[in-house]
């Protein structure tokens, strides 16, 4: 079974291609909505969270917007929070990779956003970086509600710069040249592999 990781700066496309993955028939485990589990009030982490960052519980709920502010400023309460949710999000990884590999799968996706960043390459067969002009990148990302520059470059000074990223990914997948260019380079991607 190959394994391909799927990764990309915020606003890249990531989200889109995953789902062209899956539309193509591949598994793909995706990091972001693990954790969104794993913080829910009935969540494997949500207990530990509460107790590491009690005033982002807000009606019961872990307020992302709060937690995120808290963390994106302070890298010791970031990497708390990491030590919290990261060994969890392995947990599943694993056994997605497992559940997969008994299912006969020839090609899964890890859908990681900070690939690069975790060395989570290091778990993968090859990876394929999402990529845009950065004029593009940052029109989608400041149509996000709530973002505004100043967020928008905090979370790039944490990322590995695109450029970085293109040049040690084993595939580029555009996305600024319309869906249907995305689409192509995915299917030959899924071609090659499986």
């Amino acid at each position: 079974m190959v394994i391909l990781g799927l990764t990309g700066s915020i606003g890249m496309g990531k989200s889109t291609a995953a789902k062209m993955f899956k539309y193509l028939g591949v598994p793909v485990h995706d990091a972001d909505a693990s954790s969104h589990l794993l913080m829910a009030p009935d969540g494997l982490a949500f207990d530990a969270i509460a107790k590491a960052f009690p005033d982002v519980i807000i009606n019961g709920r872990i307020d992302r917007q709060a937690l995120g502010k808290q963390v994106f400023s302070n890298r010791v309460l970031l990497k708390k929070l990491e030590a919290i949710l990261h060994p969890l999000i392995r947990a599943q990884e694993i056994r997605f990779l497992r559940n997969q590999r008994m299912l006969g799968r020839k090609l899964v996706v890890l859908d990681i956003p900070l690939l690069y960043e975790t060395g989570g390459e290091k778990r993968c067969d090859n990876v394929a970086v999402v990529s845009a002009p950065a004029f593009i990148q940052r029109q989608r990302v400041l149509a996000r509600e709530g973002m505004t520059d100043d967020k928008f470059y905090a979370i790039l000074s944490k990322q590995m710069p695109d450029i970085e990223k293109r040049r040690r990914a084993d595939f580029v997948i555009p996305t600024g040249l319309g869906r249907s260019v995305t689409f192509q380079y995915i299917q030959g991607i899924v071609d090659q592999l499986s």
